[in-house]
């Protein structure tokens, strides 16, 4: 982090919690929670943190989520793909959405493995068209993640869940995960005359979900996501360990932005997003 002019990273857990035995989620759980709270405290000025929860159990991991930020001091939460077979919308999931609401504690959604009968007829090519690195990285971290995460936060809006939790705040990686670059499409063919939402789409979309690069450093981005969503909705992050802080630093010094901007961008917007309670 010195080496790299990095003065806090907000850290959490990669794994997908909810794809493990429904028997042992809370406990494993509070295990990653209370290791990442050690980390916290022993370098507090460096480190904040996601919590992982027990999705299996909403109604436990609305409690783990309380115990995680009003004990622990945890920022939010962090989702990794699908909290089951569907996504947030489901009713089921509505006492977390609500307990981070009532907390104003962002949740980030981040890519997950899709469904395989998805990943099979969209991913796997026919008649050995694609070998299996190729169908890996498509599926995944090249395309196919990316999509169904983009899919997860669409569909919280279209269900309504910023109407009735104003206070909810999601961050989606990778530029919002596709999401931006068809707004405008979507606010034209899923007006509110249609949804039944307050507001538009994009409206929303502007409220409630702040972006990040993770790693992906493309000026061409960073310029499209400002002009859509505004420089107040672009959080800086780099996805280590998952890809090298190389150029990461420079990157954001050669941004053609003013300062002011620029200071938003590396702590200002985060600073602001993780502090509301």
């Amino acid at each position: 982090m010195d080496l790299h002019g990095i003065d806090m990273q907000v850290l959490s857990c990669s794994s997908p919690l909810q794809l493990g035995p429904p028997g042992e989620a809370l406990a494993l759980a509070r295990a990653s929670n209370d290791r990442l709270a050690q980390a916290i405290r022993a370098y507090p000025t460096w480190f904040g943190g996601f919590a992982v929860l027990p999705w299996q159990d909403p109604e436990a991991a609305a409690d783990e989520l309380d115990r995680t930020v009003s004990e622990l001091g945890f920022v939010g939460a962090l989702i990794v793909g699908r909290p089951g077979e569907g996504f947030l919308d489901d009713p089921r999931y509505r006492p977390v959405l609500a307990r981070l609401d009532a907390l104003r504690a962002p949740l980030y959604v981040h890519p997950g493995l899709p469904l395989p009968q998805v990943q099979a007829p969209y991913y796997g090519g026919f008649g050995g068209t694609f070998g299996a690195e190729i169908i890996a990285r498509l599926s995944l971290f090249g395309w196919g993640w990316h999509h169904e995460a983009g899919v997860h936060v669409v569909r919280m809006m279209l269900a309504g869940l910023f109407d009735a939790h104003p206070n909810l705040q999601v961050i989606s990686g990778h530029w919002g995960e596709m999401v931006p670059f068809y707004l405008n499409r979507l606010d034209d063919i899923i007006p509110p005359g249609a949804s039944g939402l307050s507001r538009t789409i994009s409206e929303t979309d502007r409220a409630h979900v702040s972006v990040t690069p993770s790693g992906m450093m493309n000026l061409p981005h960073v310029e499209f996501v400002r002009s859509v969503l505004g420089i107040d909705r672009i959080l800086y992050s780099i996805d280590y360990p998952f890809l090298t802080q190389t150029g990461a630093r420079t990157f954001l010094e050669t941004l053609p932005v003013g300062e002011d901007d620029r200071a938003l961008i590396a702590h200002g917007n985060a600073e602001a997003l993780f502090s509301r309670r």
